[in-house]
Formats: C-alpha cells, structure tokens, sequence
C-alpha cells in the first residue's frame, strides 16, 4: 500500500502500560469522554508515541485494566501536536464495560500500536465514503486523508435512528458532498446508505473507489452495489481478535478463497472477494457470552 509506513506484514508495536502513577504523569490518561449515543464512547487518550506513528486505517489492541480481556479498536483520530489518539467505543460486552467504567482523568491499562496495514491513501478522484453505524469513527479519517490528497469526496453516513447518528459534523466539514440517511427516517433521508450510493453511482462524475466501514450485512451490501459497475470497493473487516500480531488466529477471514489474518493482512480488504458469510458466522461465535455479561453488569 502506498501509505503503508509499517510495511508489509509488520506494524510498529508500541505497547503501553499504565498505573495510577503513570496516570498522574499522563501516560494513556484519558483526557476527554464523550457520550456519542446511548451505547457508544468517545475516548481522547493521550498517547504521544501512538499518536506520532499511526496512519488512518489503523488500530490499536486495548485492556482497560488487569483483568480485562484485550480488544482491537481503530484509531478513530490522533492529534500529533497534542500527543493524542481518538477511540470510538460501542459497549457491548465485559471489556467494553470496563472500559466505560473510566473516566477522564484515569489512565487505560495497555494500549498497543499502532497495529495492521493503514489505508491507500492517494488521488484516485471522485472517492465514496460509506460509513454504517459504529463504521462512522473508522472512516473519518481515511475520508479527511483522501480530501487532503486531492481527491474529490463524498460522504454517506447512516444509522437506524437519529439517535445512533454521530460526528456529523466532522464528516460534513471533510467532504465535497454529503449525505445521511437513517431506517426510520428521523434523520436525512429514509432508507439505507445503499439507496444514496446506488444514486451517487448513477450520477456524473463516477466513483473512483468506494470505502465502506461498518455492519458486514451493509459492507456486504455496499459490495453488491459496485459489483456490476466494476468500482473498487474497500472494506476495513472487524473479525474476533485477541493478539493483533497474527498469532492466535482468532480473526482469520477468507478473502479471494484465500485464508487471510486481518490483524496483520488487513484490516481492509478488497470487497468484492470477501466472503461475507463466513465473517458473519464468526462474528456470531461470542455473542451468548456477550449477552450474559451485560446480565450480569446489569445485575450488580
């Protein structure tokens, strides 16, 4: 990839571990916490050594505490002046409550990174930005890279209710045009990203590629609308991950009948080979365990 700065297969890890006296002295303090919709967290950490090597595309793997499990979560923004990395958090399990349990002011057990392949950044021209949901946080700063280059920007953000929605602002200040559509109609247009992009497709000038981050039924969808007229379509994939340096295996996707790691292989993919069912399946592994643990937070 031309914007790749870890290069191939190989990702500039660099791990942080943080005390309360590191969190006095700022090492993965969290400075800012934002509250985006019901279930999802904006988290501003400071994180200068992170913050000066990422790239857009790229994450980073997460324990909030000792006995936290260790999660993959994209690098959402960074500031390098500042010494800071953005993380978009959906709170969905135990790791992720536990994360929600901090504040500004405390520090994150371990934050490593900045792991996997950063996005192609280049002038490509007209470039579609598809973000679904939580998918939002990843794209925006590939959309804000690929406006920097040159290229011509479109955005399309959706969500299933204007509750869900977020960083409209960023999105509509770092595009040429921009779109929102929800499923219920409470905001933008009613409908799915797909119909907006199906319409974008059919006007002039014709897309040059198209990004789409988000659920796989929307990736998998966005894929089949550029399928016919032959668009380059990128994916950033979200399988389970423990490691993120290709050892556990944990998220294996098959790509062009390939077997391929995202963690170091990825996390983007070309669309139109990825086998959509077999993410799904896979995603669908822990989600018991997911649910019982929300029932018991609840409960305590």
């Amino acid at each position: 990839m031309s914007n790749d700065i870890t290069g191939h297969n190989e990702a500039v890890h660099l791990g942080a571990c943080a005390d309360a006296a590191d969190a006095r002295m700022g090492f993965n303090r969290i400075l800012e916490k934002r509250a985006l919709t019901p279930d999802t967290r904006e988290f501003q950490v400071l994180n200068a050594e992170i913050a000066s090597a990422c790239a857009p595309g790229q994450f980073v793997i997460v324990r909030s505490d000792e006995k936290a499990e260790r999660i993959p979560l994209t690098i959402a923004d960074f500031d390098r002046k500042e010494g800071s990395i953005t993380l978009v958090v959906q709170i969905v399990g135990d790791a992720t409550m536990r994360l929600d349990k901090l504040a500004a002011g405390d520090a994150i057990r371990d934050i490593v990174g900045p792991l996997g392949h950063s996005s192609e950044i280049g002038k490509f021209g007209t470039v579609v930005l598809v973000g679904g949901g939580l998918g939002i946080a990843p794209v925006y700063p590939i959309q804000r890279a690929m406006r920097e280059a040159g290229n011509r920007v479109v955005s399309i953000i959706g969500a299933r209710s204007r509750n869900l929605v977020f960083w409209e602002d960023r999105m509509r200040a770092t595009s040429d045009e921009f779109y929102l559509a929800t499923d219920d109609g409470t905001a933008g247009e009613k409908g799915f990203v797909t119909d907006i992009l199906r319409r974008v497709i059919g006007a002039a000038p014709k897309p040059d590629r198209v990004i789409a981050i988000g659920p796989p039924v929307m990736m998998k969808a966005v894929a089949e609308v550029t399928r016919a007229p032959g668009i380059k379509t990128i994916v950033s994939l979200n399988p389970i991950m423990v490691d993120g340096t290709g050892m556990c295996g944990g998220c294996r996707v098959q790509v062009g009948n390939q077997t391929k790691f995202a963690c170091v292989d990825g996390p983007e993919f070309d669309a139109h080979e990825v086998d959509f069912a077999l993410l799904t399946s896979r995603l669908a592994t822990y989600r018991e365990v997911e649910k019982r643990a929300r029932e018991q937070h609840g409960a305590a």
